[in-house]
């Protein structure tokens, strides 16, 4: 019984160095409609991260890529990712994100906004 108490206490103890990191929030947010186009795109995740391992990604309706400069951390924020934006035309534009963990965990996803006609 004691064997199993202490394997369970580390099997919890272990919990926060197996956790991934995951979008906790997006500016702009997913499936947003916006009246302007944004100056930047951020995205929250929830552990820290390592920036030189990590990408944005944005594309317009029909796929292209739109060229951006490499993301960079946030001002006193290890867990949001920032990337200044070209101006963009009104459409939908798909965000692929690909981060690392600071614990060398590798997550992906994506997200839409739309910046509607004026």
């Amino acid at each position: 019984m004691r064997g199993l108490l202490l394997g369970g206490g580390l099997l919890l103890a272990a919990g926060p160095a197996l956790a991934h990191a995951h979008l906790h929030s997006s500016q702009p947010a997913a499936d947003a409609v916006l009246a302007a186009a944004p100056a930047e795109l951020q995205v929250a995740l929830t552990e820290p991260l390592e920036p030189r391992f990590s990408a944005l990604e944005l594309r317009d309706a029909a796929g292209q890529a739109i060229a951006l400069p490499p993301p960079r951390l946030a001002e006193g924020d290890t867990k949001r990712l920032v990337v200044s934006l070209p101006p963009l035309q009104p459409g939908r534009y798909t965000v692929l994100w690909r981060v690392t963990s600071v614990d060398t965990h590798r997550t992906e996803g994506r997200f839409a906004f739309t910046i509607r006609q004026p």
